[in-house]
């Protein structure tokens, strides 16, 4: 979920109880990796935009407890493979697309993205809790029925390596965008079996949500899809 919204004044008011942990050294954003920031995005790259995940924290700040802290971690991207975050066949997608666009992205993360998040939520689980897994990707993966197994490969792998427990660590999987002209919401039926093979993944809806070419949200839809995301994890939380 890196993210192609345009980050837009109202994004850059950010409440302090929401933070990232950085991923990247950043010096256009005075950032320095594996520190906590008040999340102004971006909060993947040194020059990515809008995701999701920036909505989702947001709102789960406005509804929980003054006491409670949200922090994220954002490795991700854009274009690549699912097959990428994984730990045993990473290497064969890690040049999915040769251009330096692509491959910069996957170098900056050491070249295996899988180990670089594992590596960053081991120092973040010494300040606080893991409580959920955000996903939001499909479309390189259009029409390949077997995406769900390839998830449910990576989450596995996941909660092992950082001695977590599926039934308190739920993952939260968005659909791709929806509307018509677009390039690939053939994925969405397949994306919404996850739950067939995870029974603790959760899919959310892109309905409605608006874009801004065949392939991305605007920045309005990644607000409303990151709103989607924080509701459905605040349901799993009781609230």
């Amino acid at each position: 979920m890196e993210g192609q919204g345009m980050i837009q004044s109202e994004d850059s008011i950010v409440d302090d109880r929401f933070k990232v942990f950085q991923a990247l050294d950043c010096p256009n954003l005075k950032r320095t990796k594996e520190k906590w920031y008040t999340a102004v995005p971006p909060t993947c790259q040194c020059y990515s935009k809008l995701s999701p995940a920036d909505y989702f924290s947001r709102t789960m700040v406005e509804s929980l407890p003054d006491s409670i802290t949200i922090g994220i971690i954002n490795v991700a991207v854009g274009g690549c493979d699912i097959r990428l975050f994984d730990k045993d066949i990473y290497q064969d997608y890690d040049s999915t697309y040769k251009e330096n666009w692509f491959t910069s992205k996957v170098e900056a993360y050491g070249w295996n993205p899988y180990q670089y998040l594992i590596n960053l939520a081991k120092l973040a689980q010494q300040d606080g809790v893991i409580k959920g897994i955000l996903l939001h990707q499909g479309e390189t993966n259009t029409g390949q029925t077997a995406w769900p197994s390839y998830v449910k490969k990576i989450y596995g792998d996941m909660l092992t390596d950082l001695s977590l427990s599926a039934d308190s660590v739920p993952i939260l999987a968005g659909e791709v965008l929806s509307v018509e002209g677009n390039c690939c919401s053939g994925m969405n039926p397949i994306i919404n079996k996850l739950p067939e093979v995870i029974p603790t993944a959760y899919v959310i809806s892109s309905s409605g949500c608006t874009g801004q070419d065949q392939a991305h949200f605007d920045s309005a839809g990644y607000r409303e899809l990151g709103r989607r995301y924080a509701l459905q994890m605040l349901s799993l939380m009781g609230y």
